[in-house]
């Protein structure tokens, strides 16, 4: 069978660094993506800023944060379950394993949800 393409591909060997043309579209492209794009260092220095955009409320107890979790993790693995009837193969089992990480999740926050204390 005949390859339309050689592999590798046969490329020309030039350097950004080759004219003063284009070490400055280099540079500057550099720069761009310096700019666009900080480094590691850069993102780890910035302090984090809360977000407020999805928040749970500061008084909600301890049993309404359990339901709502319990509750929340029953819809996903409905949600999950009804995807795996659509799927075979590698995908319907990886999504299987995800539903099941999702019960013994639901299962652990119903634990907690019976060992909470509620008020006489």
């Amino acid at each position: 069978m005949f390859k339309a393409t050689p592999n590798p591909l046969e490329t020309d060997d030039v350097s950004p660094y080759e004219s003063t043309d284009s070490k400055k579209l280099n540079d500057a492209a550099e720069r761009a993506l310096d700019f666009r794009f900080p480094s590691n260092a850069d993102i780890k220095s910035t302090p984090r800023t809360r977000s407020t955009l999805f928040s749970v409320d500061p008084e909600a107890t301890a049993e309404t944060l359990a339901v709502y979790l319990v509750e929340t993790l029953a819809s996903v693995d409905v949600m999950v379950h009804q995807l795996v009837d659509h799927l075979e193969g590698e995908s319907r089992y990886a999504l299987l394993g995800i539903s099941n990480s999702i019960m013994v999740a639901e299962i652990t926050a119903k634990r907690v949800l019976d060992k909470i204390d509620l008020p006489k």
